[in-house]
C-alpha cells in the first residue's frame, strides 16, 4: 500500500452550474464523502432559495455543514476554516476521501490559505464611516475605496456597505490596504494533496438562462412562502447574514413593500447573475486548478480517473 495521503478535492463553480450534481455521482462512483461550502446552506429552515440538497439526495450522498445554523446566528469563514478541518480529518481517519463542493469563493480561499490576521474592529472610525456615508452615501465611500484599493474596490460591491465599511476602516486604523493584508503568506490550511476543480468553462449566456429558470422553479417551489415564514419568526433582520443571502433579500424586500413581489423575483435573478459573474470571475483567476465544462458529460469519468491517480488507497 503506498503511503501517499488521501487527497483533498475542491469541486467549485459558479450558482447553477451543476456542481451538487456531479459532487453527489462522484460520491456514488468512489468513497468520497461531500462537505458544503455554501454560506448559505449552513442555515436551517433555508432550503429552497438556497437550492439545498433534498431529503432523497442527501440520503444518496450526505453532505457535511449543512443544516448546522439557525439564520438568527452568525457563521464566519473563520468558522468553516475550523469546522471544515475537523470534518477533513474526520473523512481520512475513516479511510475517505473530503470533497468540498460550493461556490462560497471566500471560504476555499480562507481554507486553501487561512485568513489573514486583520487589525481590529475600531468602533470609532466605523462610527465616522457611518456619518459620511449618511452625508455622502455610500457610493462616494465606495469610489474612495476603489481609489485607496482598486482591488477590493472592485471586488466589492457598491450595494455592500458592510464590506466597503470595513475594508475603509482597515485601511484608516493600520494604513495597510485591505488587499495587502489578505495578501501576506499564511501558512497551508489543507494538509496533504489538493485537488482543485472548478465548473468554470461555460458560456455566460447559457449560464444566465440556467440561473433564470432554476430561480422561477425555486418561486414555483415555494420560494416566497420560505422567505414569508423566516420575516414572520420576528428575530431576524434584513441586517443579517442569513437574510442578506442572494435572492432571500430581494424577495424580503418586497414582503416589505419595497417593491411589488414580480420585481424582487427580476432583482433576485439580476442578483444571482451578478453572484455567478464574481464567481466566474474568481475561479478564471485561480492556479493549480482543472478547469471543466459542467455539461461535459465526460467529467464524471476525467475527474474520477484523476482523483484514482492521486490516492493509491482507492480500489
Amino acid at each position: 500500500m503506498s503511503e501517499l495521503a488521501p487527497p483533498t478535492v475542491f469541486l467549485m463553480g459558479p450558482t447553477a452550474s451543476g456542481k451538487t450534481d456531479l459532487a453527489v455521482r462522484l460520491a456514488e462512483a468512489l468513497n468520497i464523502e461531500i462537505i458544503s461550502v455554501d454560506s448559505a446552506m449552513v442555515y436551517r429552515g433555508m432550503d429552497i432559495g438556497t437550492a439545498k440538497p433534498g431529503r432523497d439526495v442527501l440520503q444518496k450522498a450526505p453532505h457535511r455543514l449543512i443544516d448546522i445554523r439557525d439564520p438568527a446566528e452568525s457563521y464566519s469563514a473563520g468558522d468553516f476554516i475550523r469546522d471544515a478541518k475537523a470534518e477533513i480529518a474526520a473523512i481520512k481517519a475513516a479511510g475517505n476521501i473530503p470533497m468540498l463542493a460550493g461556490g462560497t469563493m471566500m471560504y476555499f480561499h480562507a481554507l486553501e490559505y487561512g485568513l489573514a490576521e486583520l487589525p481590529p474592529a475600531a468602533p470609532e472610525i466605523r462610527q465616522d464611516l457611518e456619518r459620511r456615508a449618511q452625508a455622502d452615501g455610500w457610493d462616494a465611500l465606495h469610489a474612495e475605496l476603489v481609489r485607496i484599493d482598486p482591488a477590493s474596490g472592485n471586488r466589492i460591491h457598491p450595494n455592500d456597505p458592510q464590506r466597503i465599511q470595513r475594508a475603509l476602516e482597515v485601511f484608516i486604523a493600520s494604513g495597510i490596504t485591505l488587499s495587502d493584508w489578505i495578501g501576506r503568506q499564511r501558512p497551508p490550511q489543507v494538509a496533504g494533496p489538493l485537488l482543485k476543480f472548478a465548473l468554470a468553462d461555460i458560456d455566460r449566456s447559457l449560464l444566465h438562462e440556467r440561473i433564470e429558470r432554476r430561480f422561477q422553479a425555486m418561486m414555483a417551489a415555494g420560494f416566497a412562502e420560505e422567505v414569508a415564514g423566516l420575516r414572520e419568526r420576528g428575530d431576524l433582520t434584513p441586517e443579517m447574514a442569513s437574510v442578506k443571502a442572494v435572492g432571500y433579500r430581494q424577495l424580503w424586500a418586497a414582503l416589505d413593500g419595497e417593491y411589488e413581489m414580480d420585481e424582487g423575483v427580476r432583482r433576485g435573478i439580476a442578483a444571482t447573475r451578478r453572484l455567478a459573474k464574481r464567481q466566474y470571475t474568481w475561479l478564471r483567476a485561480q492556479t493549480n486548478t482543472i478547469s471543466l465544462d459542467p455539461l461535459e458529460s465526460g467529467n464524471l469519468a476525467h475527474i474520477r480517473a484523476l482523483i484514482k491517480h492521486a490516492n493509491k488507497f482507492v480500489e
